[in-house]
Order: structure tokens, then sequence, then C-alpha cells
């Protein structure tokens, strides 16, 4: 069982993380602060720490150096991305950013007190990658001259072990993930700009971090930016940084996400949110590997590389002209298709049974799949990919009472079957669940949330993008996760 130190200073979100890290076997201790935490225990004597950046009195950046060997874990909102990323580069083990949903949080988790047990050997022997920031910019041909997206070359030039089901937690025996996985070995030691693209719930935040991690970059900051969840009048300067002045409330100067990456790094999740002019100064970037600040005529080197991820059709926005050709064609030099679980055969059940051991491996109890439940997994069709089954699979754990995962564990109802001597129903529209403007709002945007942008929900709403992301987070609507 591993001791898990978690600093929060919100007692109902603390109370909520402390359930979720019991649940999944795991020791927690709380406080509030870090002055409450070094008051009570010995910070070094965890397994890992957990904490918000923003605490009363020292921010949980400053428990870099002050844990021993323990990995430390922050929590950021987009607004302090910067300085987790900071605290990263100091020697933080990594950062997840706000909102984030339980799954995420526990792999994490996992992943870094795993790193920690055992020395990371399995990295491929591919040198550090040195940020260079005083090289002179290369002379980067104009979008026009951008040749077709490189088709990756094919799996057999880099063939994967007969029983290599797991790469850098991503999980698939099937031939189209292992099409996936010998992609991303491929991919991961160039420098060239990666789109990853497919339904929501697949896992390309995960394919980017199995990216970074096996690339030469990996030493570096790997920064994720939520582009869904950044007001547009915010996301320029968060990507760019600003001058003192550049715009209301900026009084000093400040550093963007892109310089934050430096060396490593950055995933722009969701790019097809990104407004117009926000488009035009990232193909400025892709094209001189140089950002300007807001209100700045200085031009500053970042030895970032790109990675954009969408579950949009960037094609076809581009011929409805809500995306720019020219950033669509710099984008995918290299693409890689994560395909849905219904293009994988077997992978629902290796997914499954590779959560039950991870499990199995953190102290818990070992539980297994009775056959039954084996069989409806794999024949469920898993609209929401990946992330419903794990929502499955944890929903099971914690109803199962024996040593088996039954079929009625994981919630998969069967579609109700008209019985043959009564005669169909009359088709009658659904009574709503509720009335309310709440009711409304989550239905609306639950049904479109896989086809439209957050910018359409939004208008279609008759609100800003910040209202809608605000109304999420208060309501518990999570956003379709990579």
């Amino acid at each position: 069982m591993s001791r898990i130190l978690l600093i929060e200073d919100e007692i109902v979100i603390r109370a909520e993380l402390r359930r979720l890290l019991s649940r999944h076997g795991h020791a927690v201790v709380e406080a509030g602060s870090i002055a409450e935490a070094e008051a009570g225990h010995d910070l070094s004597a965890f397994d890992l720490v957990l904490a918000d950046v923003r605490l009363p009195g020292a921010p949980g950046t400053e428990l870099v150096g002050r844990c021993g060997s323990a990995p430390v874990v922050l929590m950021t909102s987009y607004a302090t991305v910067k300085a987790a990323v900071e605290a990263v580069k100091r020697g933080a083990a990594d950062y997840l950013s706000k909102p984030f949903d339980h799954d995420e949080l526990v792999a994490l988790v996992e992943h870094h007190l795993a790193s920690a047990r055992s020395a990371r050997g399995a990295l491929p022997e591919v040198a550090p990658h040195v940020p260079s920031s005083a090289a002179p910019p290369q002379s980067v041909p104009p979008p026009q001259s951008v040749p077709p997206p490189q088709s990756v070359p094919p799996p057999q030039s880099v063939p994967p072990a007969p029983d290599d089901d797991e790469l850098e937690g991503m999980v698939g025996g099937s031939a189209a993930m292992r099409e996936v996985f010998a992609q991303v070995r491929k991919v991961a030691p160039s420098e060239a700009t990666l789109l990853v693209v497919g339904e929501g719930g697949t896992g390309k935040e995960t394919l980017s971090r199995a990216v970074h991690r096996l690339s030469p970059r990996r030493q570096q900051p790997f920064v994720l930016v939520q582009c869904a969840a950044i007001p547009d009048a915010q996301i320029e300067g968060e990507l760019f940084g600003y001058e003192a002045g550049a715009a209301a409330g900026a009084l000093t100067a400040r550093a963007g996400l892109c310089e934050a990456a430096e060396g490593g790094t950055l995933l722009l999740d969701e790019i097809g949110e990104l407004p117009m002019k926000v488009q035009a100064r990232l193909l400025r970037f892709l094209q001189t590997g140089e950002v300007r600040r807001v209100g700045s005529t200085r031009a500053r080197r970042a030895d970032v590389r790109l990675i954009a991820a969408t579950h949009r059709d960037l094609g076809a926005m581009v011929r409805e002209g809500s995306f720019r050709s020219d950033l669509y064609f710099r984008l995918r030099v290299l693409e890689i298709r994560l395909p849905p679980l219904r293009e994988r055969p077997g992978d629902a059940v290796r997914i499954a049974e590779s959560l039950l051991k991870r499990r199995t491996r953190m102290g818990q109890a070992p539980l297994a799949l009775s056959a039954e439940a084996r069989a409806a997994i794999a024949a469920a069709a898993w609209p929401g990919n990946v992330r419903e089954l794990e929502n499955a699979v944890h929903r099971a754990v914690v109803l199962a009472g024996g040593s088996a995962i039954e079929r009625a564990h994981l919630g998969l109802d069967d579609p109700p079957r008209p019985s043959p001597s009564a005669p169909p129903a009359p088709q009658r529209e659904a009574t709503p669940p509720s009335d309310s403007l709440e009711g409304y709002f989550r239905r609306f945007v639950l049904e479109h949330q896989d086809e439209l942008t957050e910018t359409e929900i939004a208008r279609r709403l008759g609100i800003s993008r910040k209202a809608l992301w605000e109304r999420r987070q208060r309501l518990g609507i999570p956003r379709p996760r990579s």
C-alpha cells in the first residue's frame, strides 16, 4: 500500500480526492497547506505527494526539493500552468491541468508510483534533447510548399514484439493498435509537428504523452493546453505571453505556455477550438520557431515540439472556413489516427484486464472477469471508447463483492426487446428528465458535444464559451477527453 500526501485547501475537493485514492488502495494523509503538512509529518516519508499549486501561505511549487525522493505531482488551473511547468523543470514529477477527471488522476499517480519503485530502464537509447534557444531561426518554406502529410512508415519497419500489448500507458493487441504503437515509436524521435486525430475517449492525450516519453525531449516539460478551457479573450496571451500594459489587468510581463515548454513538447488539445486570430499567430510560430508576446515587437526563440490533437474533422472545418488551410497543412506533417474501440477487436477485454492487473500491483485484492463479463465487454459498442470502458470497470470494482466481476457489475444493460405477442408501442417523444434550465443545458451539451465545437455549442445556447466552461464545472458535466 502506497502512502500519499494530499495537500489541498478546498475541503470538499480534498475529501473527494481522498476517497478516490483510498478506493484504489492508497493510504492518504491530508493537509490544507504546506505548513500544516510539515508540522505533522516528514515529507520525505511518503511515496508520492499530490498538491494544488495555489495554497494558503507557500504555493505547492515550493514542495520541490523538500520531499526527498517522493515524486511531487501538482494540480493547477490554466492560470497557474506556467508555474507548474517551471516546477517540473526544477524537479517536480508532473502536473495535472484542471479540470481533469478521476481516471486521468489515478493513471498519473500510478505511473509515477511505479516509476519511483523501479528505474526507468525501458526507454529507448536516444540522446536527451538539449534546448538551444540561441540557435538561429531556420528558414522554413511558406505554407503553400508544405508537402502532403507524411504517411507514417508502415509498422513492418519497427515490428512490435509478439506479446507487446502495452506502450507507455496504451493497451492493445489488435492489428490496428499494433500499427499505432509502431507509428508512435517511429515518430517519437522526430522533431516534426504531429497531428493526433480520433474520437473522444480514444486516448489522444495518452498517445501524445507516450510520444514525449519516448523522445529525446523526455526530460524536458510536457505542457498540455486544453484549448476549449481557456476563454477566447485570454487564450492568445496564455499561449504567447504578453507585455505589461498589453491588456486590461496585465500589470507585469508574462511568458506564455509556448515559452514555458522550452526544450520539451507542447500539446494543444482540441486545436479546432482555437479562434482564427490565434490560429494565425500559431502558424507564424510554426514557420519561424519564434514567439512574439502580445504587445511586444521582440521575437523570442522557442525550442518546442508541437503536437495537436482533435476529435474534429479539420479538413471539413477548412472547407467551411472555420480553420486555416495553411495551419492545417503545417500541423499534419505527421499524422496518427487513433481507432475507436469498435475497430479494435479484442482490445476492450485487454484494457479491462490491464486495469485489474494494475489494481493488483497496487496491493489490492485480485479481481478477475467472469466469462459472462468478458463476453459482455467484447460485445458492447463502447461509443465513449476507452474512457467509457475505464469508467465501467472502475464501477464494477466498487460493486464486486467476491473475487470476480460479473456482467451485472458493469452496468451494461441490454436494449429492451419488444414482446412477440404484444403490438409495438406507439412512438412518443421522450419526456425530458428535467424541465429546468439546468436540465435543458445538461441534455443539450451531452447530446451535441461530440458533433459540435465548444464555440458552436455556446453560440447555440446564447452564451459565451467562458460561461459554457464555467457552467460545465458547476454542473459536473465533463468535456470529451482525448
